[in-house]
């Protein structure tokens, strides 16, 4: 890798986004890139790999490490998800502990505040949503987070991750708290993540935002081939990528079709949209739907499909 040489007081480093599920870490990465990095949804849980985004200013380089939302598990699926948030608290320079600002504090808050006050790390805290908290009712929400963080002296900015508000300040702040350092990467980068990975999250991110309810976390999707096609003749100069859509159950694979295909027809084109952004050029996705019962609970298949457990 390419190393910058740096410049006189510029900073650079990793920062952790950690959080609930459903809290707005993927879409606060997107926001502060300025482009498509993260899948997002409605639906909790959404993100399951550590995703690392770039972000580069005049004055320093942010990595952000989008981790998965620390939940209670259910399967081993969800354990390596909460492992993967874990882990990633000890390997960064900073966290950035996102809360639902619109919403009073829980015990999920209360379980990642005491995990974060046992690290030796910088923490800032970004009450999330906060458009939605009525002009009256924000001193009362301000002061019931304070509660929460009461004795951390940790930094708290009132931002929407969706619009933007608070996010410039947000940067300044970050940045502020880095050390001294080159660019690790080039400053045109957005991601460090492998294309692949990326394509099989924004079929993902389709199957998520068209089923909703109906199919919610038993879905993975792998990418079985990516080809460039010849320039010549039909469908020439596309790029062809074939992928899997794996499920738990008949029903959920019934689902996904859905009446002659047309949900799978409506998740293709989605994705596929979003992919030909993604690559800047014209793409042809075909997709498969398979059974595969219980694969959340299964190492083997975990492992298959790149969510490994720490440390192997």
């Amino acid at each position: 890798m390419q190393v910058t040489p740096s410049a006189a007081g510029h900073r650079s480093g990793f920062v952790a986004l950690i959080g609930r599920p459903n809290v707005g870490k993927s879409t606060l990465v997107n926001q502060l890139v300025g482009d498509k990095v993260a899948i997002t949804s409605p639906v909790a849980q959404t993100t399951r790999n550590r995703l690392r985004a770039i972000l580069t200013t005049d004055e320093a380089q942010l990595i952000l490490v989008d981790t998965p939302g620390i939940h209670k598990p259910h399967h081993l699926l969800g354990e390596r998800l909460v492992q993967s948030a874990r882990s990633a608290i000890g390997e960064v320079d900073q966290v950035l502990l996102l809360l639902e600002g619109c919403e009073p504090p829980g015990r999920g808050d209360a379980f990642i505040v005491n995990l974060l006050r046992q690290q030796r790390l910088p923490v800032q805290v970004v009450l999330n949503k906060w458009d939605q908290v009525p002009t009256a009712q924000r001193p009362e929400a301000d002061a019931a987070y304070r509660d929460l963080l009461a004795e951390s002296g940790w930094p708290i900015h009132h931002c929407c991750a969706l619009t933007g508000e608070g996010c410039p300040e947000l940067v300044q702040a970050v940045s502020a708290l880095m050390p001294e350092g080159p660019q690790l990467y080039p400053p045109e980068m957005v991601s460090d993540q492998p294309e692949r990975l990326l394509m099989a999250e924004l079929i993902r991110e389709q199957v998520l935002l068209l089923t909703r309810e109906e199919v919610p976390h038993s879905v993975a999707v792998s990418i079985d081939r990516v080809e460039e096609m010849p320039s010549k003749g039909k469908g020439g100069g596309r790029t062809a990528v074939l992928a899997t859509v794996l499920v738990e159950r008949k029903s959920q694979k019934g689902i996904l079709i859905g009446k002659g295909g047309a949900m799978l027809k409506a998740i293709g084109q989605g994705a596929r949209l979003q992919m030909q952004t993604l690559i800047d050029g014209p793409v042809y996705l075909e997709l498969f739907v398979k059974v595969v019962p219980d694969w959340r609970s299964k190492p083997q298949r975990l492992a298959e499909l790149g969510y490994a457990e720490e440390g192997r």
